[in-house]
């Protein structure tokens, strides 16, 4: 049976999760000496979906929906699949969320989530997974004959694996009992679940007109912004910048977090940061006993400082 992997777009194109999603799934293929197959859904040119193969996916099924699709017509879509498949992976994101637990009562299939590391065996699988807000690792055995895994962004290494792939399009005219009312789009151009980068700010900044310099800091490190809760609550920036437990949990290479206090509900979505900078004015900020580097000061005066001495490198 294949390993099937879940290719998530953004906006019709692929992004870097994705791609760790689609090498995640064919070096496991390989340890089950199996193929790798592939499924999208939405609108995406061929171009773009011939990505997949240079990942290792040797063929993709484009679900196109005739009418909008909402998560229980795509899963339906996957699980209907003409193609015998063991696992499915999919990239830890929203979109996964939506899928997976559906997936999952279709095809009586074991879900883990989170996942950190490629099965450590294969009969059955085992896998390694955060657990606890990151503050753990879980080791899982999955007995069931399917299974589910959600790979956690930035936890597996993205490599090419070209193969000649087959594009095969299947049409769904299912129509959606859900109606979606409004939606919001992050504008941000860097996804904060994939970031290598992230400049977080939070009350401290003291108003939405000083974000200025937290972008500009942002864009120069080709970054991502993120807030706390009390500032997406209090409407300063959107809640698709929400970083921590009740908003995106997130584990970019470096996470910045200026005039943000630390409170335990922030560190629990942010621990898996690999380095941690915080400033803030309080000494005894709690951010300060989870960050790699800590600046005692003033955001209106270390930032601009920042700036400077970025700018000075870059040019």
């Amino acid at each position: 049976m294949s390993v099937l992997v879940y290719t998530e777009n953004w906006n019709s194109k692929f992004r870097k999760s994705t791609f760790e999603a689609i090498t995640y799934a064919y070096d496991l293929s390989k340890k089950l000496n199996t193929n790798l197959i592939a499924c999208t859904s939405g609108k995406i040119d061929e171009h773009e979906l011939k990505k997949a193969g240079k990942y290792g996916a040797s063929k993709i099924y484009l679900i196109k929906n005739t009418k909008k699709a909402q998560g229980k017509e795509i899963s339906d879509s996957i699980a209907n699949l003409p193609e015998n498949f063991s696992h499915i992976i999919f990239s830890h994101t929203h979109t996964a969320k939506v899928l997976a637990p559906r997936l999952s009562i279709k095809l009586n299939a074991s879900l883990v989530s989170n996942v950190i590391g490629l099965a450590e065996e294969t009969n059955p699988i085992k896998v390694k997974r955060n657990a606890f807000s990151s503050k753990a690792i879980q080791t899982v055995i999955l007995n069931n004959e399917k299974s589910i895994l959600c790979i956690s962004p930035n936890s597996y290494m993205v490599k090419e694996n070209p193969i000649n792939i087959e594009i095969e399009s299947i049409i769904d005219n299912s129509e959606s009992k859900i109606t979606v009312k409004d939606q919001e789009k992050s504008s941000g151009k860097i996804s904060l679940s994939e970031a290598d980068i992230i400049v977080s700010a939070g009350r401290g900044l003291k108003g939405p007109e000083n974000w200025t310099m937290i972008e500009e800091l942002a864009d120069l490190l080709g970054a991502a912004t993120a807030c706390s809760k009390p500032v997406s609550d209090i409407g300063w920036r959107p809640h698709s910048e929400h970083v921590g437990q009740t908003g995106i949990t997130v584990s970019p290479n470096l996470y910045i977090a200026i005039g943000i206090s630390g409170a335990i509900q922030h560190l629990a979505g942010v621990n898996s940061s690999k380095t941690i900078v915080a400033i803030n004015t309080d000494p005894e900020a709690p951010f300060f006993k989870a960050a790699d580097y800590g600046i005692v000061g003033d955001a209106f005066k270390v930032v601009p400082e920042l700036l400077n001495e970025l700018k000075k490198q870059i040019n």
